[in-house]
């Protein structure tokens, strides 16, 4: 388990100044976000530089969106599922969608047309879902406690399951794949379990866990410009920060907002700062946290930090409702956020 060192303390008001940005608002949905994914493709095998990148999103009225990732134009809509909508994934190719729903299911969907492929039911809530690196298996969790690994060459099979603790039901907010082998499961324990999915022997599947005190709100892997592999983790008051093949913190930065019920975070591609939304610490919902007045318990703001101090860099006001969830687009040039007033909005940079 890696060591942890003491969280640094946020800033109050921002350090740099910048005029009020004018997001792209993507409406469509007509209830709270919960999750954002961004996902590129090359379109010509032969030129990488050809890239286009969609954006899934998943929301509480049971209609996960696909739409372009620059534009946030809609694309279209997975219908099917009978409850709240709390995980989208994109397989690595764009070719396959994973949802997982409050309908004690998940659905596979073919990403071109928005047909159903396969549907497994589960026991309870499915809070979350994600893709191998070959698209070749699909990883569950939710309020089981259970992490599940289906195999899609054999998608009647019965899936591989993992229960998070042989104590206590673990609930799984956020599951993501390490590589083919290896899947990542936040619990709502604090503790982050690497799983070995390839191992048969069961005593052995279980190969580390990382904990950070907090039930955790979200859960980002990301690849860096440069190469280094970096876990981001929202939970409690914190966003902590750890590189994933030593498995040690790198950094850890108290908020002035929390990620008790709601929120997230995401790392630039190029390591050097980051973006966060939750709810608040204390003060008015709509001034922001760390303003005094209102009982209110969210915030409306999109918070922009530095990596290295944890200072905060932005903030933007725009949302109508709390952040849910936040991501970069992988070329680091915008983000999305998506909120409980049923907007996804999408954010420059630099503007």
């Amino acid at each position: 388990m890696a060591a942890v060192a003491p969280a640094s303390e946020p800033t109050p008001t921002p350090t740099t100044t910048t005029g009020r940005q004018i997001p792209i608002v993507c409406p469509g949905h007509t209830r709270p976000l919960a999750e954002l994914q961004f996902c590129s493709i090359s379109e010509n095998d032969n030129d990488e530089k050809q890239q286009r990148t969609f954006l899934v999103s998943a929301c509480h009225d049971k209609m996960p969106m696909l739409r372009d990732g620059a534009t946030g134009d809609w694309i279209g809509t997975f219908a099917g599922h009978k409850g709240a909508v709390w995980s989208c994934r994109l397989d690595p190719a764009a070719l396959l969608a994973g949802t997982a729903s409050g309908d004690f299911s998940v659905q596979v969907w073919d990403a071109i047309t928005g047909q159903s492929l396969h549907n497994f039911p589960h026991k309870h809530v499915v809070k979350t879902v994600d893709w191998s690196l070959d698209s070749k298996r699909l990883a569950t969790g939710g309020h089981e406690g259970v992490l599940r690994i289906f195999d899609m060459s054999q998608p009647k099979k019965e899936p591989l399951m993992l229960h998070q603790s042989s104590k206590e039901k673990v609930s799984i907010s956020k599951c993501n794949w390490l590589d083919n082998s290896t899947v990542l499961a936040a619990g709502e324990d604090g503790n982050i379990r690497f799983w070995n999915v390839d191992e048969t022997d069961a005593s052995k599947q279980l190969a580390k866990a990382i904990s950070v005190g907090d039930g955790i709100r979200d859960m980002e892997l990301l690849t860096l410009s440069s190469g280094k592999r970096i876990l981001t983790v929202a939970a409690g008051e914190k966003v902590t920060f750890f590189d994933i093949v030593s498995g040690q913190q790198i950094k850890s930065h108290k908020m002035p907002i929390h990620f008790k019920v709601e929120g997230g975070a995401s790392l630039h591609p190029s390591g050097k700062k980051f973006i966060a939304g939750g709810g608040r610490r204390g003060g008015s919902m709509a001034l922001g946290a760390g303003k005094e007045g209102g009982e209110l318990g969210s915030d409306l703001l999109v918070y922009v930090f530095d990596f290295e101090t944890g200072k905060m860099l932005e903030c933007h006001k725009g949302h109508h409702g709390p952040v849910r969830c936040l991501r970069y687009h992988p070329d680091g040039k915008s983000y999305a956020t998506g909120s409980e007033d049923g907007t996804i909005r999408l954010w420059k940079t630099d503007p």
